[in-house]
């Protein structure tokens, strides 16, 4: 059995994304993360801040935080997907 590390995904959404469409990304990526092997996910919606400095025109962002253990490989495909979206601006993770 290989060991699963604790993650956390934080991403940033573009400010007008709507409501539905905010909930559809985060099953998304819960989905995703589940069929990948994570476990044990937990999501935050952190909601409207605004932002440091200026991203892409952006001044504010919707951020979501999500936690989960999984592997280094989950967490490459989980990247890849978030890259891909052009609703994010901005992702990080991190390992607890």
């Amino acid at each position: 059995m290989t060991r699963l590390n604790n993650y956390e995904t934080i991403y940033i959404l573009k400010p007008d994304i709507t409501e539905d469409k905010n909930l559809n990304l985060v099953n998304t990526y819960k989905a995703l993360i589940n069929n990948l092997g994570g476990q044990n996910i937990f999501i935050q919606h952190r909601g409207r801040r605004h932002l440091s400095y200026n991203i892409n025109q952006h001044y504010d962002g919707i951020y979501v935080q999500v936690n989960y253990h999984g592997n280094g490989s989950l967490v490459n495909n989980l990247e890849k997907a978030l890259k891909l979206n052009s609703s994010i601006i901005r992702y990080l993770t991190t390992t607890n």
